[in-house]
């Protein structure tokens, strides 16, 4: 069985050992879920680290089949999937968590949203879908095995811990003032939901009967912070600013979310982003890096003084 060889790199670079022994054994997994489900797997579509697949059932329905290494990513989106109800997200039509599978609705024609080349219309679609998304509120007690924001700050405090200098293009003040203000925002929650938490334009497709949301990582949060994903999205080599800003007037506008809440978000996960994608080589994603500065100026000039400085 031939695998696409970027595929087969990411799975060994995240997965390791494990990885390979998955790779190894995908080509009986497959006829293994094909038996079990009464589909026919055609060839996947471009991979990353999970094998997705168009098929066919017995009865001529055409569906999705998504196979990942069993554990707390598939365990979080196959939660996620089921506990965000309404139209907004694609349906999850069967699954094995042994397997490591989901079988799924399967969105046709499946354009994705960063194909349409208007902004604001981008935009309207993009708040019609989280409309559409009926994330439950979660209590204190998070028993759906989803990480949550609290742990997006947890994470960046043991990156300052590792790095105490800063690292890539992320200087320690940087990385310090980004921590306190997921601790003010994480302090100050008054309502947690079961989010999306790769809401973006890439797992927005087109449909027959409208947009759908596809592949959620599954997030326990406010909703504010489900949307800035989205801004790191898609945006140009020049005039950052402005299209954040028309983005960020507009969700808070069409979803009525909170935009000071909304534009701290941005600040800290831009942070966050930045040091995720930081390589090696000291390479990074320098569009999120250039969000940073654009996120605080917005707040900077709508409320007139920085947070951390209160």
């Amino acid at each position: 069985m031939d695998l696409q060889s970027f595929f087969v790199q990411s799975v060994t670079h995240y997965f390791k050992d494990a990885g390979v022994k998955w790779l190894k054994n995908l080509p009986f997994l497959i006829k293994e879920i094909e038996t079990k489900f009464n589909v026919k797997m055609g060839q996947p579509y471009e991979l990353s680290i999970n094998y997705v697949a168009p098929a066919r059932t017995f009865e001529g329905e055409e569906v999705v089949v998504k196979i990942c290494l069993p554990g707390l990513g598939f365990e979080s989106e196959l939660a996620a999937l089921e506990n965000l109800k309404g139209g907004g997200i694609v349906q999850v039509l069967g699954s094995d968590a042994k397997l490591g599978v989901m079988i799924l609705q399967k969105v046709s024609p499946g354009d994705t949203l960063a194909s349409c080349e208007s902004e604001k219309e981008a935009c309207l679609i993009a708040a019609n879908v989280y409309k559409e998304l009926k994330g439950s509120i979660v209590k204190e007690e998070n028993n759906l095995s989803l990480s949550t924001a609290k742990n997006r700050e947890e994470s960046l405090q043991k990156m300052i811990e590792e790095h105490p200098e800063g690292f890539g293009p992320l200087s320690r003040d940087m990385l310090d003032e980004a921590l306190k203000v997921f601790t003010y925002l994480n302090d100050s929650t008054k309502k947690r939901y079961v989010l999306h938490g790769d809401f973006h334009h890439y797992n927005i497709l087109k449909g027959e009967k409208g947009w759908k949301a596809i592949d959620p990582k599954g997030l326990v949060g406010e909703r504010e912070y489900d949307l800035i994903q989205f801004m790191l999205n898609v945006l140009p080599e020049a005039g950052i600013e402005e299209v954040l800003m028309q983005r960020i007037t507009l969700f808070t506008e069409q979803l009525n979310l909170d935009r000071k809440r909304l534009l701290l978000y941005g600040y800290a996960h831009s942070v966050l982003a930045t040091a995720w994608t930081v390589d090696e080589e000291g390479g990074y994603n320098k569009h999120f890096f250039q969000t940073i500065e654009s996120f605080k100026n917005i707040y900077l000039a709508e409320a007139g003084e920085w947070l951390s400085k209160k």
